[in-house]
């Protein structure tokens, strides 16, 4: 069992920079890739970033490469997501998310608003 709690989000203007964190109880949380996610109003919820469990492979949605970046601490248990250059359409909640083989679990979210 993996309990995830995401913080950071806020409002922030266009251009400007957050900081989400989530960390991570469950002494099995090194062995499960860490993810964020997000949904915006009367959206679906969508893929932002991965990194893998071991080799720290990074993976990025189109529209946030080169603007966001993922790193994890598994000594810490945390996973961040450092969002830099934020645009308003990048507005939702934001859900940190942990995977392994067909095992998903989930933060409660934070919400992520940029105002233009």
């Amino acid at each position: 069992q993996v309990r995830l709690v995401e913080s950071g989000g806020g409002l922030v203007q266009a251009g400007g920079s957050l900081r989400l964190s989530c960390a991570a109880s469950g002494r099995t949380f090194s062995t499960y890739s860490g993810g964020w996610f997000r949904q915006a109003p009367g959206k679906e919820r969508e893929f932002v970033a991965r990194i893998g469990w071991s080799s720290g492979r990074t993976y990025y949605e189109d529209s946030v490469k080169g603007r966001f970046t993922i790193s994890r601490d598994n000594a810490k248990n945390t996973v961040s997501l450092q969002m830099n250059s934020l645009k308003p359409e990048d507005t939702a909640v934001y859900y940190c998310n942990a995977h392994r083989d067909s095992v998903d679990y989930w933060g409660q979210g934070t919400q992520v608003t940029v105002s233009s």
